[in-house]
This record gives C-alpha cells, structure tokens and sequence, in this order.
C-alpha cells in the first residue's frame, strides 16, 4: 500500500529476534499482549500491520531469493559471514548495507 525497504538481517537467531521485536501477527493481541512492539505500536490491521518476517530459514531464503535475485546466499555464507562473525563490518548508510 505504499513504499518499502526490505532487508536481510544477519544475526544469530535472526529470526526468532526479530519476530520477538514485530509481535504477534494479529495487530490486536500484539496491541494488549506487545504494545511496544513494531506492531503493537503501529499495526493498523491484520493485514496492515507494518513489518514482516520470514518464520524459518527455508522461508528466508526463498524471500530473500524474490527480493534480492542478484544476491547469492550461499556464497555469503562462505565469504561474509566468517568477516561479519569477526567483526569485521561497518555500515554503508548511503547504500543502506553492511560492508
């Protein structure tokens, strides 16, 4: 319904983080159970609820897939993420990526 960013979050139990900080799908549990949550806090409805997030490693790589065509998964995983684990990575805020 309007302008979006998708990214691709590396982290350690990226996933289940991130769910933590979105909150329940339903806009009205995350409200009275995760008000401050990314959808308690701006969800308008159940289908307008701001924010998504893939609910398994399959489900990633298959959005990620459709979102970013030209990214290469598994050869990130084997050149990047050993440097990301390292700490060796800053943020490009032009770009809107890690380097």
């Amino acid at each position: 319904s309007g302008p979006m960013w998708a990214y691709i979050l590396a982290h350690e139990n990226a996933i289940p983080l991130w769910r933590s900080l979105m909150g329940p799908t339903k806009v009205f549990r995350a409200r009275n159970s995760m008000p401050d949550s990314i959808r308690g806090a701006y969800g308008l409805t159940d289908t307008r609820n701001t924010t998504h997030g893939s609910d398994s490693p399959a489900s990633a790589s298959r959005e990620i897939a459709f979102f970013f065509p030209e990214f290469n998964e598994q050869l990130w995983y084997q050149q990047d993420e050993p440097r990301l684990r390292c700490g060796q990575v800053y943020y490009n805020a032009k770009e809107r990526v890690h380097c």
